[in-house]
């Protein structure tokens, strides 16, 4: 399993890599994810930038089964068509405190991407498959849910992580700076 970065670890700002070696490195990170997401409650997916892997890759592996016996893995995806709009809660495994926040997003996208082995996938989604990607790939991007969010909302989410972590006594990911809350 690997450890899933937390905000504000600056790490999740990072970009992904674009995959174009889909050899024995790329199975073993992407099988890493699945690991690391089926090991964790809750989780519908994962982004590479998410976890604590040197060079992470564009890459996103998403199964929100009910069994978790349905995995889907997307490398170098882009989305190529948007249309509609949908505003419905988010929450992240990369942001803890359960902070769940109204995002607008497409309501359906087309994608154009690459299966674990670099196989082309081409297709439509909509619902929360539709939200799901564009949240991942809003990671692989360097972008957090809570960026879609207005400044209240985003200080007061970093406020409430500041305030667990204080109480957990886990300091180890914060960067000491001007957008501190805290003196």
């Amino acid at each position: 399993m690997v450890k899933i970065l937390q905000f504000p670890d600056l790490r999740l700002r990072k970009k992904g890599e674009t995959v174009t070696d889909f050899g024995q490195k790329t199975q073993k990170m992407i099988d890493d994810m699945f690991e690391t997401h089926y090991a964790t409650d809750n989780c519908a997916a994962l982004a590479c930038t998410q976890l604590d892997f040197q060079n992470p890759q564009h890459i996103t592996v998403i199964d929100f089964s009910e069994k978790k016996d349905q995995p889907f893995c997307l490398v170098n995806a882009k989305i190529t068509q948007k249309s509609g709009t949908e505003t419905s809660p988010e929450g992240c495994m990369s942001v803890k405190g359960g902070a769940y926040e109204k995002v607008t997003r497409a309501a359906k996208i087309k994608v154009h991407a690459q299966d674990r082995f670099g196989k082309t996938l081409e297709f439509e989604a909509e619902g929360f498959m539709a939200k799901c990607i564009q949240h991942e790939l809003d990671h692989l991007d360097g972008k957090l849910f809570i960026d879609h969010l207005s400044h209240l909302k985003r200080d007061r989410i970093k406020k409430k992580i500041e305030k667990i972590d204080r109480q957990q006594g886990d300091d180890d990911h914060h960067v000491h700076g001007e957008h501190c809350s805290h003196d």
